[in-house]
């Protein structure tokens, strides 16, 4: 069985956070009223594209909805939200719970991104094509076709 990192318990549903993947279970009257007889669904947090949080407020629900490559996820906000089989809604004493695994779930995908060298402007390489040229490294006619072919 997988290892289950945080849990936290909402209104029409629970969310696991595991290692590699979330687990949203439907259980409970109104997870039935909602979601009706479905299984447990499986997103991989590599495939999740976006987190959408609403905090609970004090006459309304929260919920945490994930949407990812390929999928169909409402967009109408909190009455669509609770239809949405992607969708937790929760009430604001479970709120910490749920911040717990979305945070979490954000460093997992921050963590598992590819690092990006900073991008060097034209300007930039155009100084150090500049010092090449002035060293004797490059030609000017190697310097020039550089150069109109970085400034187009």
């Amino acid at each position: 069985m997988d290892n289950i990192l945080i849990s936290a318990k909402g209104v029409n549903g629970q969310l696991e956070l595991l290692e590699n993947k979330i687990r949203i279970k439907r259980k409970g009257l109104m997870g039935l009223a909602t979601q009706g007889l479905k299984g447990d669904k499986e997103i991989f947090i590599k495939q999740i594209s976006s987190v959408q949080f609403k905090k609970a407020g004090m006459m309304t629900n929260g919920y945490i909805q994930f949407a990812f490559i390929g999928g169909q996820e409402a967009k109408g906000g909190i009455f669509q939200a609770t239809k949405d089989e992607n969708s937790i809604m929760f009430k604001a004493k479970h709120q910490r719970d749920f911040e717990a695994i979305k945070a979490a779930i954000e460093e997992k995908l921050f963590r598992d991104q590819p690092s990006q060298a900073p991008a060097i402007s034209n300007l930039d390489e155009l100084e150090k094509l500049a010092s090449l040229k002035d060293k004797g490294i490059i030609s000017q006619e190697e310097f020039e076709a550089k150069k109109k072919q970085l400034l187009g």
